[in-house]
């Protein structure tokens, strides 16, 4: 028998509301994942639950507050968006794939996305977490969540687990898309940002390969969009904490960059599937607000790639590539 397919993907969370207790509630069960954090237990839970939590609930309660849509969380209602384009895209290419959306942390959880799929008969599941770029903190905790959710499973599914995509010819089009389409908007920035999430510089030294990965990407699109040395550069952000993270730090280049006689920025974060905290109240306002008070002119967010007819054509061709052999993809080029 055939197995029944679903495809399942796996952001990292958003609180459920942006109030202080949603928000802690949130943070503690982001934070006390090894994986993000591998301090020692007992100093970590003192650090975490003693000073943390409490001088960080409010003010990211108050960010969230900023960005918060009608919808709820711009990261799951992006994410909604998401499921929804590319089950209409499956079924386009005559694929009809039930595809759920789960985050590691918080709702929609895991075990519910996966009691959905499972109520439709599935026993073979395409995990996709959306980060371009494998992270042992962002990645790794997916497969880590589903590895227990199916330590109580009777009937494990079958697997396909699609780690990363930071080099894949549809998504590098997709980043290069949208930038095209700001600069015929807009025209061409003096400089265009990659703007990265961060990880501590340790992580990549004990084997990560997100590093190499997010220069991969750089190196990939500044090629497609052919940028010169001197119009582009990389960047990492959202670091806490005194460990060193990757660099250089995105909020320290930001008010280099118009000492530099870069006057119109332009600022794109390729790790980010969906517009989330980070990049809509971080780089879109926190970013601006720096690059300008340093002297800059002219700033520009360009969006994550969110629910974009490009992006839903990369995550249909990442499932398919699963599905079936290359050479039987039904797919309009």
């Amino acid at each position: 028998m055939q197995p029944t397919t679903g495809v399942l993907l796996v952001n990292l969370g958003t609180p459920t509301a942006a109030s202080q207790v949603a928000v802690r509630h949130f943070l503690r069960a982001f934070l006390q994942d090894r994986r993000v954090v591998d301090l020692p237990r007992p100093l970590w839970w003192c650090l975490l639950n003693g000073i943390i939590l409490p001088l960080r609930a409010g003010r990211v309660a108050r960010a969230y507050q900023s960005i918060w849509t009608p919808e709820g969380s711009p990261l799951l209602a992006f994410g909604l968006a998401q499921q929804q384009a590319l089950g209409e895209a499956l079924r386009q290419v005559d694929a009809p794939l039930p595809v759920a959306l789960a985050m590691t942390y918080g709702e929609p959880s895991l075990a519910r996305a996966w009691q959905t799929l499972k109520a439709q008969g599935v026993n073979r599941v395409v995990l996709l977490p959306l980060f371009p770029q494998y992270s042992s903190t962002s990645t790794a905790p997916v497969f880590d969540a589903w590895s227990r959710l199916m330590a109580r499973e009777p009937a494990v599914p079958a697997l396909d687990f699609i780690a990363d995509y930071h080099a894949h010819p549809g998504y590098i089009a997709a980043l290069a898309a949208g930038v095209r389409r700001h600069w015929q908007a807009h025209g061409q920035d003096d400089f265009l940002l990659l703007s990265f999430h961060g990880i501590p510089e340790r992580y990549v030294r004990r084997g990560d390969p997100y590093e190499a990965q997010c220069h991969a990407t750089a190196r990939l699109l500044a090629a497609a969009l052919a940028l010169q040395p001197e119009q582009w550069g990389i960047a990492f952000q959202s670091r806490f904490g005194r460990e060193v993270w990757l660099q250089p730090y995105t909020d320290q280049l930001l008010q280099q960059l118009p000492v530099r006689g870069i006057r119109r920025l332009g600022v794109l974060c390729p790790g980010f599937a969906a517009d989330c905290l980070e990049t809509l109240e971080e780089i879109a306002v926190e970013g601006k607000n720096s690059f300008l008070a340093a002297g800059g002119s002219e700033y520009h967010y360009l969006p994550a790639l969110n629910a974009q007819a490009e992006h839903i054509s990369l995550l249909r061709d990442l499932v398919l590539s699963q599905c079936r052999p290359a050479s039987e993809w039904p797919l309009s080029r």
